[in-house]
């Protein structure tokens, strides 16, 4: 397989490196790097980069895949540089590297398809694997960990909250019960749990019966939402003036925070919303990329 294919093409690519209003020269942290698609155009319209992704894989990849362009294209002097880091930790890690107010900030937020596809990571039912889902390796808690460790009231409470998942008492008691017999460690078995539950309540479902606990447990495992509600200031805080932040969400939860984040900013006369509404893939685009059915785009301008 080609290096190039490794990585899908980000949902809402164009879009998203518009709203950024690239000036040549200028930097651009891509936040979660990810495949480097997102970087890859920076460069490609004459920015600089500065990554940074929680996932070693990913900056591997980027790195090779950055380089390549640059070698073949005519790059900005340092035109990027990457680094391991968690996006909660955005402000230490730009003064550490000497990032000073750069001209934007991307996040494209949730699982990459390398992620999802890549044996031994355990983020998708499609595979059976051990339940590990964690982004960045060195984290010490996994998902099979959430699974042997978590009481009834604390699955039931993770899946409704973080999968909103309307059958997640009922998933709960059956993890509960099945663990008792043999630890639950791959996902096939977690996935067949809900499966089951599902059919017994004869529930009809356009997604797999596994999809929101799977997104519940990735979600604390790598502590997303918390992560993001602690990124979104210090982006605000690091960007230039006249800087823009755009953000990429997929699941409602997320959206919800960047969408209050933008509101209360602009009331504080902070941030300019360039985005009304969230902007969404066009039907060509799902059709390419079905993953990118949920993306929601949302853009502002520090003030």
């Amino acid at each position: 397989m080609k290096l190039e294919f490794k990585f899908h093409k980000p949902a809402l690519l164009k879009i998203a490196i518009d709203y950024l209003k690239i000036k040549p020269g200028e930097v651009y942290v891509d936040a979660t790097l990810g495949g480097g698609g997102h970087s890859l155009e920076i460069l490609k319209r004459g920015g600089r980069v500065f990554g940074l992704d929680c996932d070693q894989e990913a900056l591997n990849y980027a790195g090779k895949r950055l380089a390549t362009f640059c070698q073949r294209k005519v790059c900005p002097l340092n035109a990027f540089r990457l680094a391991k880091a968690n996006f909660s930790q955005l402000r230490e890690i730009l003064r550490l590297n000497r990032i000073v107010k750069p001209a934007g900030i991307l996040f494209d937020l949730g699982t990459s398809f390398h992620q999802l596809t890549t044996k031994g990571r355990g983020f998708s039912f499609q595979i059976d694997e051990p339940l590990d889902m964690r982004m960045d390796r060195d984290l010490k808690v996994t998902a099979a960990n959430l699974i042997a460790g978590l009481s009834l009231k604390e699955l039931s409470e993770l899946f409704f909250k973080l999968g909103e998942e309307k059958y997640a008492l009922a998933i709960a008691k059956a993890i509960v019960n099945n663990r008792q017999k043999q630890p639950i460690i791959k996902t096939g078995q977690l996935a067949e749990i809900a499966w089951k539950i599902y059919q017994k309540y004869r529930v009809k479902s356009k997604i797999h019966p596994a999809t929101k606990i799977f997104q519940a447990l990735r979600i604390a495992v790598n502590d997303e939402l918390n992560n993001l509600r602690k990124a979104l200031p210090q982006a605000l805080e690091c960007l230039a003036k006249k800087g823009r932040l755009v953000i990429i969400s997929f699941h409602g939860l997320e959206d919800k925070i960047v969408k209050n984040f933008f509101k209360l900013e602009e009331k504080n006369r902070t941030l300019c919303i360039l985005t009304k509404k969230p902007i969404g893939a066009s039907e060509s685009e799902i059709e390419i990329n079905p993953n990118c059915r949920s993306a929601k785009l949302r853009a502002a301008e520090k003030i």
